[in-house]
């Protein structure tokens, strides 16, 4: 979710007390440069494929929903079409929803959950909602199971007029529709790596400290701050309940160093943090948090939880329109 807080065992290699660990790339309390830049690219091969993956299964889909290319991003020598699927037709007289996944490359029942929505449910929404679906906001992180850009940019933190072109693309998109939209989830997750890899590579990055912290063995969604929507949230953690089990929080009352608000959520102020979520101005917003590692859950139960987590969110957000 976000870089700081959602992202949260303890690796090998790091001190609760000390806070030291070292990340093999960089000087320890010195940001990186563009010659810790390009190995920390070399140390990122492809490890999986946009193309075989992701565009065979949003062409399919394209037989029913317009595929939108929305953006093209050129990563040294590589080049990844940013791909949406939408109605075909925009009824100005029903309200706009979107679906998001795959910010965080790596995090990837958000990918597979928005298309097996597109793939399974979205039908039942026909006639009751515009539905515009982007499956795999970050294809480059997608390949090289990262939550970063190829710029070591995470981009749930830059969805900005000056953010990556993975987020201004988006930005633009939804710019492009018209009329309001009344819902938007973005389906994320947070795993062991979080801790073992991304938070150390950021400190790193940054040159600061890297601070152990502990990773929420469960699902939770993260609330607007600014635009509180408490039973929206819990919707969506009820009706999530019935296919994984919540996230508890820890002895402080908190999940990722955040107060828990309610079941199964916390809040983050959206906007100022410049989160995928804020983009829409929607209503009803919700950012979803699976946690894959659990012992108690399969890729497919993660799949099934962010598809249940749209649905959810989509009955509620119509029933209250």
């Amino acid at each position: 979710m976000s870089e700081r807080n959602c992202d949260a065992v303890r690796p090998a290699g790091a001190s609760a007390a000390t806070g030291i660990h070292f990340y093999p790339v960089g000087t320890a309390g010195q940001p990186w440069g563009a010659a810790e830049l390009d190995q920390w690219r070399a140390s990122q091969p492809r490890r999986r494929r946009y193309d075989q993956d992701v565009v065979p299964r949003i062409e399919a889909l394209a037989e029913r929903y317009e595929k939108v290319v929305y953006g093209r991003l050129e990563y040294g020598g590589e080049s990844y079409a940013l791909l949406a699927l939408r109605d075909r037709r925009f009824d100005p007289g029903l309200p706009n929803a979107l679906v998001t996944g795959g910010v965080h490359g790596y995090e990837t029942s958000g990918v597979m959950g928005a298309l097996e929505f597109l793939e399974t449910r979205a039908a039942d929404y026909a006639g009751k909602v515009n539905l515009l679906v982007a499956p795999c906001v970050n294809p480059w992180g997608y390949e090289r199971v990262n939550r970063w850009n190829h710029d070591a940019i995470d981009p749930n933190r830059n969805f900005r007029a000056d953010g990556p072109r993975e987020c201004t693309a988006l930005i633009e998109l939804v710019r492009s529709i018209p009329g309001p939209f009344l819902m938007h989830i973005d389906l994320h997750e947070t795993t062991d790596s979080d801790e073992s890899e991304f938070r150390p590579a950021m400190a790193a990055r940054d040159g600061d400290l890297y601070e152990p912290d502990l990773i929420p063995d469960g699902f939770y969604v993260v609330d607007d701050a600014e635009n509180r929507q408490p039973e929206f949230q819990q919707a969506i953690v009820a009706a999530v309940e019935r296919v994984t089990h919540i996230a508890p929080p820890d002895e402080n009352d908190k999940i990722i160093g955040t107060p828990v608000v309610a079941h199964g959520v916390i809040e983050y102020p959206l906007r100022e943090l410049s989160l995928c979520a804020a983009i829409t101005g929607a209503r009803y917003t919700s950012t979803t948090e699976v946690y894959p590692d659990s012992a108690h859950a399969t890729p497919a139960q993660c799949n099934e939880a962010q598809v249940t987590a749209v649905c959810a969110a989509l009955d509620y957000a119509l029933t209250h329109a």
